[in-house]
């Protein structure tokens, strides 16, 4: 069957963030990790049959730009094969990305394959605190550079001006749709749309402060072969796709089979707000931290964490195992290991665990960190998720079966700067269980 909406997300929670806000507006959805080979199992087709969109997680976000719009052209032609009549390219609403890309020249290549000749950049998400004023990205009440992704171990962000950041990654004009157009109402920001279009402007950042513009941008873009952006954009585009007759109202879009299984939390995230997450867990749960210099060392410091999860998840759980620090321990692993072997050895750690422990009986998994979160889905083998009921803005439980069990696995894969204080414990006291009256 077509499908309305098919969306290409840069990073594995990025992705699970707009499916969760899709399904809150009403529409089923699946999210694919990475592109779907042409011969598909009965139990992957049945995930896919009857749903109104789907969400190709790549981890695209920070690899080279070529591999990043080759992936992304990929995905775009199996969407389109679907029939997808609008197309989606998700990115974080922290807009992180580096001078290089990937926001422009994947934001380019879909154009250009699309025959299109404009699209909108709404990475805001007002919930969550991302807004856009001026073409200026706020986190809270900061500046992007000033909310802590200044110190972002992959992509640091030192630029809150999106046409400054914008410009640097691409070729063509890039221009802005400031909140007094926004303000006018859609039929006014369409006439804006269209003349920045006349002009050659290829990308528009768009303000948004609130729900109520997000409202409007929809509005403005339903019928843009492209859009782009963060998973606000994602919850208001349904009522668009309602009033044009192409999405039926459907009870539950997001439920899910009673959860099974014990409770593990694997965190790799660095961020501010997990960070605090990590804090509250451990002054009620048990916790063990993952310290790259250990794990460089050999495979005992691994052992060690295998050890403490089984002991503590045979006492019921849940257990954390974190390797989220810092910025002056993290900063000190990657001078000592470099970068990239630091964050390998990171996620090659929490895959292992999740692939072992999962396999032991875990049943409920959160995951937090994008990097960490490809790490243990693709250690896990998984390559499709129904998507369930939002836990807090933008991280909803998932589940997927596993080949040899009888439950599905309940899975949350939560983007670092999401969540509040107390997710990681709350998570699992809001996933209705098998016991659950």
């Amino acid at each position: 069957m077509a499908i309305v909406l098919g969306a290409i997300a840069d990073d594995f929670t990025g992705a699970t963030d707009l499916a969760n806000n899709l399904v809150r507006g009403g529409m089923r959805c699946v999210q694919t990790i990475g592109v779907p080979d042409a011969a598909q199992s009965p139990r992957d087709a049945e995930l896919l049959a009857n749903v109104d969109a789907i969400v190709v997680a790549l981890k695209s976000r920070s690899v080279p730009a070529e591999q990043a719009v080759a992936d992304s052209l990929a995905a775009l032609e199996w969407l389109q094969a679907r029939g997808a009549r609008q197309l989606f390219f998700k990115y974080c609403s922290t807009f992180d990305s580096t001078d290089a890309g990937n926001i422009g020249p994947v934001s380019d290549a879909l154009i250009e394959r699309l025959g299109a000749s404009q699209t909108v950049m709404v990475p805001a998400f007002p919930v969550n605190g991302r807004t856009v004023y001026q073409g200026h990205l706020f986190v809270g009440d900061r500046l992007l550079n000033d909310s802590g992704m200044q110190d972002h171990p992959l992509n640091p962000m030192c630029d809150a001006d999106l046409v400054r950041v914008l410009s640097r990654q691409t070729p063509h004009p890039v221009g802005l749709a400031a909140r007094p157009v926004l303000a006018r109402g859609a039929e006014a920001t369409r006439r804006h749309l269209d003349a920045l279009a006349e002009q050659g402007v290829r990308h528009v950042i768009c303000d948004t402060l609130d729900e109520a513009d997000l409202e409007v941008l929809a509005e403005a873009v339903v019928d843009m072969p492209l859009v782009t952006g963060g998973s606000g954009l994602g919850q208001a585009l349904p009522a668009q796709y309602r009033r044009r007759g192409w999405l039926a109202e459907v009870a539950e879009p997001g439920r899910l089979a009673p959860a099974s299984g014990r409770a593990l939390v694997l965190s790799g995230s660095c961020s501010r707000a997990t960070l605090g997450q990590v804090r509250h867990f451990l002054e009620r749960h048990p916790g063990f931290a993952l310290d790259p210099l250990a794990l460089a060392e050999g495979d005992d410091h691994l052992a060690a964490a295998l050890a403490f999860a089984r002991e503590r998840l045979d006492a019921g759980g849940p257990v954390l195992v974190y390797a989220s620090a810092d910025p002056q321990r993290v900063e000190a692993a990657q001078a000592a290991l470099g970068v990239e072997r630091a964050g390998r050895l990171v996620e090659e750690a929490l895959g292992q665990l999740a692939a072992t422990l999962v396999e032991e009986g875990v049943g409920r998994l959160v995951v937090a960190g994008g990097e960490s979160s490809g790490a243990v889905v693709s250690a896990l083998g998984i390559r499709q998720l129904r998507i369930g009921e939002q836990i807090d803005p933008g991280v909803p439980w998932t589940q997927t079966p596993l080949p040899g069990r009888a439950a599905p696995l309940s899975l949350a894969l939560k983007s670092g700067n999401f969540g509040g204080e107390d997710f990681f414990t709350r998570a699992f006291e809001v996933l209705p269980t098998e016991e659950t009256p």
